[in-house]
């Protein structure tokens, strides 16, 4: 017999091994295709994002939005897609390129168009605030900015779907395919969870931290400690100049003088009280110590000799807006006292999102000790009690109170400016506002306690009195601190289904997830807008205590001439 070689068939021969280009360049073009539904889906979210929001952006915030906005829209896409071709539906041959081709040419066509009325609608609304025109190399910034963006965010998240493929294989080895689907999710969730929060947020968050305690710590040699006997860390006084922290240092050293109250009212004016206890260097806080220390010097600086006691909750790092304490201490011609307390770190937006019960706790314990003591004067002694915040600290200085009811048996007035759409009071008096009235402009009760004013001179109600305690707050139509929420996501607002409010674009418009995206972004403009806009105001806070707590004879002309007047400020 003679040995016979079977020649194998060509399907059996072993297929030549691409080259390590070849392969690289293969992959390259996979990760380059886009299917075209995701395509379609994020170009619609980019012009999305181009439409008008609340307040003018700056390019390059701009262009974030956009991606952002882009790559939700392909996720969606992309899961629309995936449903389609589950189902059998596919784009093959001359009908997949001529979608393609009619996209290419609508999407080039659509972008040119909204970025024209994008720089349109920009430019009308920097009108509206009073903003200078952005030029048209603004757009060139915001689709560079939006399209670095965009590609890395879509690199990130092809980045962890290749994870989740390469656990779920691994795990199929060894258990049926849905349970290492599911197994495959669990894991890349947490790993991204665990790299997200565990590693990047507390790294961010302890960064944050040391160097806000930096901040704090400033101001303390540039300034020499108080020799005036009505304010903290002066004479007398119990709390050390060194631990009030750098906005307590600032608030006690702006307290205007009687002398400089006396040379506005033009008759003698008595030396205002300004109480503050800071958190110390040492970051160890008992709110309800320092709330208990506080209202002990208020007491020890005579602060409950004089005609009105103001019980503030400041901002996170302890801020108190110098137009709202002024306002009291000129009007009343000095015969005020103002406490506060410090009660964070972190500025107000940090604090906001990682620890907003701190500024609850801090109003509803400094009040609640300092009422105490007034509690335990002789009625016919008693001082004028208000309490007052803006910001974070309207969030924390409601939160002494149950409702306007409560308000009304324990305080003479309030003020609360720029209040957050988390304040709960704020949120319950607006939800449950009067028939007829608008969200942005609410009437609650009548008006018989509490009022909402977008301009400060304004706080008429339509049927009521405002005789006894009067709660106003102050705040803007287009303040997105005010009116950002995250059910903006799936719901329209009643606010974009009202007559136009001022200083809002009548152009803007309600779209899912998008708005509450550009209200997001708005918030990091909603202090670099002009007075009087956003959340910026001023001096109006002065014709807000003039309507809410004004001293007997006290006149509109006397607000004007205050309005009008500089704020003090410490040497």
């Amino acid at each position: 017999m003679h040995a016979s070689t079977a020649t194998p068939a060509p399907d059996e021969e072993s297929a030549p091994t691409p080259s390590r280009g070849r392969r690289l360049a293969t992959g390259l073009q996979r990760q380059l295709r886009a299917p075209i539904v995701a395509s379609a889906m994020a170009l619609l979210g980019a012009w999305a994002a181009l439409t008008p929001s609340m307040l003018p952006r700056s390019s390059p915030l701009q262009g974030v939005v956009v991606a952002v906005a882009a790559w939700a829209g392909y996720g969606l896409g992309a899961l629309l897609g995936w449903a389609v071709r589950r189902s059998g539906g596919r784009l093959v041959g001359d009908l997949r390129r001529n979608c393609w081709r009619a996209l290419a040419g609508g999407g080039a066509l659509g972008s040119v168009l909204m970025l024209w009325w994008y720089y349109e609608w920009e430019n009308e609304l920097r009108d509206l605030v009073g903003m200078d025109h952005q030029g048209a190399g603004a757009i060139v910034v915001t689709l560079l900015v939006a399209l670095v963006l965009f590609v890395l965010l879509i690199a990130i998240s092809r980045a962890v779907k290749a994870g989740f493929a390469w656990i779920a294989r691994g795990v199929g080895r060894f258990v049926p395919a849905p349970v290492a689907t599911l197994i495959g999710v669990a894991l890349t969730a947490f790993v991204g969870y665990t790299l997200l929060v565990d590693v990047a947020t507390s790294r961010i968050l302890s960064s944050l931290d040391a160097a806000a305690v930096a901040v704090n710590d400033e101001f303390r040699a540039d300034r020499p400690a108080p020799e005036n006997p009505y304010v903290s860390a002066g004479p007398g006084s119990q709390v050390e100049w060194d631990k009030l922290g750098r906005q307590g240092r600032v608030f006690i050293s702006n307290r205007p003088s009687a002398e400089e109250i006396t040379r506005f009212s033009q008759r003698p004016a008595v030396e205002p009280v300004r109480a503050y206890v800071g958190i110390g260097t040492d970051g160890d806080i008992d709110l309800r110590e320092q709330a208990v220390l506080a209202a002990d010097e208020l007491e020890r600086l005579g602060g409950f000799d004089r005609e009105v006691v103001n019980v503030v909750t400041g901002t996170g790092r302890g801020w108190v807006n110098e137009d709202q304490a002024q306002a009291l201490e000129y009007m009343w011609n000095g015969d005020t006292a103002t406490v506060s307390m410090q009660y964070s770190y972190l500025p107000s937006p940090i604090s906001f999102l990682v620890d907003r019960s701190r500024a609850k706790d801090a109003g509803r314990l400094l009040f609640d000790a300092v009422f105490g003591k007034w509690l335990a004067l002789p009625e016919e002694s008693r001082p004028k009690l208000v309490v007052s915040g803006e910001s974070l600290g309207s969030f924390g200085g409601e939160a002494a109170f149950s409702g306007e009811q409560d308000m009304a048996n324990r305080i003479d007035g309030a003020l609360f400016v720029g209040p957050t759409n988390a304040n709960e009071l704020w949120s319950r008096f607006t939800e449950e506002r009067d028939a007829g009235s608008t969200e942005m402009a609410p009437v609650y009760g009548k008006g018989e306690i509490v009022r909402f004013a977008g301009d400060p001179t304004d706080w008429e109600a339509p049927s009521a009195d405002w005789t006894g305690t009067r709660v106003g707050y102050l705040q803007h139509a287009n303040d997105p601190i005010t009116w950002w929420n995250w059910s903006l996501a799936l719901h329209r607002p009643d606010w974009l289904e009202e007559p136009t409010a001022p200083g809002v674009s009548p152009d803007m418009r309600w779209i899912p997830f998008v708005t509450m995206l550009q209200l997001g972004a708005d918030q990091m403009m909603a202090n670099e807008v002009p007075a009087g806009q956003g959340h910026r105001f001023g001096k109006e806070p002065v014709w807000a205590w003039a309507a809410i707590l004004p001293p007997p004879g006290w006149t509109a002309d006397d607000t004007a001439a205050l309005a009008a007047a500089e704020p003090r400020e410490g040497d």
